[in-house]
């Protein structure tokens, strides 16, 4: 049986969105956070990265994740069996909590 092309490229489009890439929410959050930066509402992940950091000597950095409506990025570290939250305000880059 031949498929023809524009319903295979259908198809393929279907399962391209159903695919765990598609529905990650972080990409969301990347959207988001590189929108508000451009726009001068934020400083950017690496500004935020380069300050913060270095300050976590000895801890493994697991990565970021941006909270738009609070403009708070929040990194990510593990300490032997600890993990540990450090939001930051990305308008200032100052540290909000860490816990």
């Amino acid at each position: 049986m031949m498929i023809n092309r524009p319903v295979f490229i259908s198809i393929l489009a279907s399962f391209a969105l159903l695919s765990p890439v598609a529905a990650d929410p972080r990409r969301g959050e990347q959207n988001e956070a590189r929108q508000d930066m451009r726009a001068g509402k934020v400083k950017s992940l690496r500004e935020i990265e380069a300050n913060i950091v270095p300050r976590m000597r000895g801890m493994q950095y697991l990565g970021p994740e941006y909270d738009p409506s609070a403009q708070v990025y929040r990194l990510k570290f593990i300490d032997r069996d600890r993990v540990i939250f450090v939001d930051v305000d990305g308008r200032t880059g100052s540290v909000l909590r860490q816990r």
